[in-house]
């Protein structure tokens, strides 16, 4: 039998860690970049959660902004509960990490693939959310978005993946 032991690594100096915050702080004005998250929310009839947004026009993927402190997947988990009323079960898949070059040459979106979850309701209309739906994949909504589209086709078709939101 082989036993290994696993070392900590040596605590970096008082001078290393801080000019490691000064890079890192010089870095939020020299490459401050944006990170969203999206979550393709797959119910056991093989429908797909779109959601439509009051202040845009389309369907999308429901998600958004990973705030300050957040992971991604509490952003995941609080997106998908404000937006289609969707309580995650199980762990979700990353698919990949885009750059959303429509939005800022900055801005990343992390895609999840959910398949365990719970939903009683989607929500009712409000002041973000217009419309929250499961659709049939043959059956998608004529004004779904070009990246929402572009992404079903990714995960549910075989597409090849673009490293572009």
């Amino acid at each position: 039998m082989v036993t290994t032991t696993l070392q900590k690594a040596p605590r970096p100096s008082v001078r290393a860690r801080v000019v490691s915050r000064i890079i890192t702080f010089a870095a939020l004005f020299q490459r401050p970049m944006t990170l969203g998250v999206r979550g393709l929310v797959i119910d056991p009839d093989d429908r797909v959660l779109l959601v439509r947004h009051t202040y845009v026009p389309g369907f999308y993927l429901p998600g958004g902004g990973v705030e300050s402190g957040e992971t991604m997947l509490q952003a995941l988990t609080r997106e998908l509960h404000e937006e289609g009323n969707v309580r995650i079960l199980g762990a979700p898949t990353l698919q990949g990490v885009y750059l959303n070059r429509r939005a800022s040459p900055r801005d990343h979106v992390a895609l999840y693939v959910v398949r365990d979850f719970h939903c009683d309701e989607l929500p009712k209309p409000n002041h973000e959310i217009a419309e929250a739906r499961f659709f049939p994949v043959d059956a998608l909504p004529p004004d779904i978005t070009p990246a929402t589209r572009a992404r079903l086709m990714e995960c549910l078709d075989g597409a090849p993946i673009s490293p572009y939101w």
